[in-house]
Order: C-alpha cells, then sequence, then structure tokens
C-alpha cells in the first residue's frame, strides 16, 4: 500500500466530527426601569403634601440641643425607644452645661434601654463639651460644625438643619433608602447616593419636608417585609416590579 494510500485509510477510520451546534441565542437583559419623568415626581410630592401638609418628625425634644442629642442617640435604635428614655433625661438637662453637670454615668443610666448606650453617653458628654467651648455652648448651623461633633455623622447633621434650621435637607436613614430604591425614584448603591440623586430630582418647592414624607412612607407604608401597596399614595406611580395592585 502506498503512502498516500495508507494516509487516506487513517483519515477514514477517524470519528467525524460532530456537526456544528447553533449558538443558543443571546440572553436577553432585563429591561431597566424607567426614570421618574418631572411631571410624576411633582405628582408624587403633591399626594405627599395633600395627605400631611406639615410633615414632623417622631422624635421628642425641646430645643436644637435635645433635638441633637436624640438624633446622635436614634441610630441603631427606634424613636419610640429613645422617646422613652430621653423624657426624664431632658427634664433635668435641656442645655449642654446641664447634660455635662450629670456626668456620664448619670447620662448611662438614663439611656441604658437604648442600644449602644455606653459609646452614646460618652458622645453625649464630649458634644456638650464641645458646643460650651467652641460654639458658646449653641449647637452651630453649619453642616462641617456639626460634623466635627462627636457622635454626629451627615445623617444626623441632615436632621438637625432641616428640623432646627429650615434647612432643605434630606436625611437618608433605612426607611428612606428603600423607599428611593425600591420605588426608582432615585436609586443609589449608598445613602450619599440616594440623598444626592434626591436632592437632584425634587422640586425645590418639595425639598423642605421631603425627608421627612418619604421617611414616614417606608415606616408605615412602604415596609421592608409587608408594603402596604393598596394603601399606598403613589402606587401607580412606583416602579417596583414586585408591587401589588
Amino acid at each position: 500500500m502506498g503512502r498516500k494510500q495508507a494516509t487516506a485509510a487513517k483519515s477514514s477510520k477517524r470519528a467525524k466530527a460532530p456537526p456544528l451546534q447553533p449558538k443558543p441565542a443571546a440572553t436577553k437583559r432585563a429591561a431597566k426601569p424607567k426614570f421618574w419623568t418631572p411631571e410624576e415626581v411633582e405628582e408624587a410630592f403633591r399626594r405627599f403634601r395633600a395627605a400631611r401638609p406639615e410633615p414632623k418628625g417622631e422624635l421628642e425634644h425641646v430645643n436644637a440641643f435635645t433635638l441633637l442629642v436624640a438624633v446622635v442617640l436614634s441610630a441603631q435604635a427606634t424613636d419610640a425607644g429613645v422617646n422613652k428614655a430621653t423624657r426624664a433625661l431632658f427634664a433635668i438637662a435641656d442645655t449642654p452645661e446641664k447634660m455635662l453637670a450629670l456626668g456620664e454615668d448619670r447620662v448611662r443610666d438614663a439611656i441604658k434601654t437604648i442600644g449602644l448606650f455606653r459609646n452614646k453617653a460618652k458622645n453625649v458628654i464630649a458634644l456638650s463639651q464641645k458646643l460650651i467651648a467652641e460654639h458658646g455652648s449653641m449647637v452651630p448651623k453649619t453642616r462641617e460644625a456639626l460634623e466635627a461633633l462627636p457622635g454626629v455623622g451627615r445623617k444626623t447633621a441632615n436632621v438637625v438643619l432641616n428640623m432646627a434650621f429650615g434647612e432643605s435637607t434630606i436625611a437618608v436613614d433605612t426607611h428612606l433608602f428603600r423607599v428611593a430604591n425600591r420605588t426608582g425614584l432615585a436609586p443609589g448603591q449608598s445613602p450619599l447616593d440616594v440623598e444626592l440623586g434626591l436632592l437632584r430630582t425634587i422640586p425645590d418647592h418639595f425639598k423642605r419636608h421631603a425627608h421627612h414624607w418619604l421617611i414616614l412612607h417606608g415606616r408605615y407604608v412602604c415596609k421592608a417585609r409587608a408594603p402596604d401597596c393598596p394603601g399606598c399614595l403613589i402606587n401607580d406611580l412606583c416602579r417596583w416590579p414586585e408591587k401589588r395592585p
């Protein structure tokens, strides 16, 4: 057998290659929810305003100082729990001087039912000292000065600026963060992303009360585990794919 014949014989014994399979169809990407239109945003906040013209925060306080302390204490705690602990405290210590005179031990005892109470008591005493030493015992009116106080972050500063001084700030807590992302109003990966998105999206004439409307909506309607979609004021505008009619 010649060389060419031998090569041909070997080739014929080889298994034939399987026929080419058609490529699977490209998986369609999930459609991104449409952004809210300015008209839809306007309508949503018009409804919030009609339902609750003057929304109020639920932390009890008697002045800017006690508001500041209450917000500091509210981190990882409920407003109801903070109120229960601070009623007696604020009755005897409603100024930085009075709070400092109580001392850390007595403040700690007064708030021991609140989570992280030991560290929070230290912060309350430290911020009282700083207010006396650097701000004439007054709560400062700028974000930078507020955030320089012990225990005060951006969210706390935003609450104080809004509630005590009437600034159009938006404090993003867990409730507001959920509402902004779930509805598609201002989705973001972080509280700061959501805050800046809302400031860009919400018309100026609604910003004064916007964070209270959204926080209360998340707390009582757009709840994490059992949202009340049928009772939602903005159900028809909401972009959440799992919402119920």
